[in-house]
């Protein structure tokens, strides 16, 4: 996806909980670029204007699922700490 329907998406998804300007997310697509984690590249949009599409790579998709069970590992805990408070 390009970088503005990717920040749509997301708002979509999380039920408008988060809603991230584009520098933000375009800093963060940079930072996501470096250790090669996605990459990009110059397309036409569904509406014929010319626009940077980002895709995870190989890496980036076993980064994401490493940090996912991480992050559902972390969730769990604090769960648990939370039903004995």
């Amino acid at each position: 996806m390009h970088g503005y329907r990717i920040a749509v998406r997301l708002e979509q998804m999380s039920k408008g909980v988060f809603r991230l300007n584009a520098g933000s997310l375009f800093v963060a697509f940079q930072r996501l670029q470096r250790p090669g984690l996605i990459r990009s590249e110059w397309r036409a949009t569904e509406n014929s204007r010319h626009a940077k599409y980002y895709v995870l790579t190989d890496q980036g998709r076993k980064r994401l699922n490493s940090e996912t069970r991480e992050w559902g590992r972390q969730v769990a805990a604090i769960a648990r700490m939370l039903k004995t408070s």
